[in-house]
């Protein structure tokens, strides 16, 4: 009989990624009202001293995939020893985060397994008759769907900042099971023989909580120094829209919005962005909306909280001192 509570989690050079943490925050809870086990799984080389971590943030047990076959991630390595492990264990259910790494892993087990997948998953409630509801949104984010998988496990990936991360309790114990890796040869295509970081003091835009993102009212890539400045005095992250992208003004792993990534961060900044529903779908669930725009009618003044009418040109400068005051006290 399925039993358990699983949640991947992701790690990258030994560094667990915070979208972990606060699904692991929220297993512990959705474990308790169910009365299911949490269980982390941890895949890579090297990855031991990993456990105790997720331990402290609610793990009753810590799943270890251990191999040099997964040092780095690999849609088929990751893909076979998880299937595996899963098919052994029968969990109730399976999260993972909605990132780079959870979008391409988990439609692949879903395939593998048999089983439902709900993607981009911003909460989850706890049904006496259907166990787990998914929440997630739909048409750009105007509507919202709840989702009942009735397979299982029940597969899901959540969208980064959904749930808070719970204050970690250094002394809990958690059962660490290593677990053995098996990969099938055919699902070897792929061997990763180096990765290429980019090397920023600024965190990463999906895990940020200020982010400052510019558009076509930036007027060209020399003018994201702006943003830049600002973002370096709050620890903030520079983001941008389709538009900016596609001129050639910011790389594109820069770009919020529905094709780009999903954030939703305390405080957004939108200097220069028009509103584009597609750019909403990426920011809307910010906690405070900031817009800065000389159209008094672009529509995104529709979804800010507060809203600046003027060239950003003289109010980003103008923002970035007055940060730096609050700042420096």
């Amino acid at each position: 009989m399925p039993k358990g509570i699983w949640v991947f989690v992701e790690q990258a050079e030994g560094k667990v990624r915070k979208i972990s943490l606060e699904i692991l925050s929220q297993g512990r809870k959705i474990a308790d009202q169910t009365g299911e086990p949490l269980a982390a799984v941890i895949a890579g080389d090297g990855i031991a001293g990993l456990a105790q971590e997720a331990a402290g943030y609610g793990a009753d047990q810590v799943f270890l995939l251990n191999s040099p076959q997964l040092a780095q991630y690999t849609t088929g390595a990751y893909t076979s020893a998880l299937a595996k492990l899963i098919q052994e264990k029968e969990p109730q259910a399976f999260l993972l985060g909605h990132t780079a790494v959870g979008k391409d892993l988990a439609p692949r087990l879903a395939q593998r397994l048999g089983v439902g997948l709900a993607s981009d998953v911003i909460d989850i409630e706890v049904d006496p008759e259907k166990f787990l509801l998914y929440k997630r949104p739909v048409y750009t984010g105007s509507a919202y769907s709840f989702v009942e998988i009735v397979s299982r496990p029940s597969l899901a990936t959540v969208r980064a900042k959904s749930f808070p991360v719970a204050e970690p309790d250094p002394a809990r114990q958690a059962e660490v099971i290593e677990a053995a890796v098996t990969i099938d040869p055919e699902d070897l295509k792929v061997i990763v023989k180096d990765v290429a970081y980019l090397v920023t003091s600024r965190p990463a835009l999906t895990e940020a909580d200020f982010v400052i993102s510019g558009g076509r009212g930036m007027k060209g890539k020399e003018n994201f120094a702006l943003l830049e400045e600002l973002a370096d005095v709050v620890g903030g992250a520079v983001g941008a829209s389709r538009a900016a992208v596609d001129s050639g003004w910011i790389d594109n792993q820069f770009q919020v919005g529905q094709t780009g990534s999903i954030v939703a961060p305390t405080l957004y900044i939108a200097c220069g962005i028009s509103g584009a529903i597609q750019h909403i779908a990426g920011m809307g669930a910010s906690k405070v909306i900031i817009a800065v725009n000389k159209d008094p009618e672009a529509p995104i003044f529709n979804v800010a909280d507060y809203g600046i009418v003027g060239d950003l040109f003289e109010v980003v400068p103008l923002l970035t001192e007055e940060f730096k005051k609050l700042v420096n006290g």
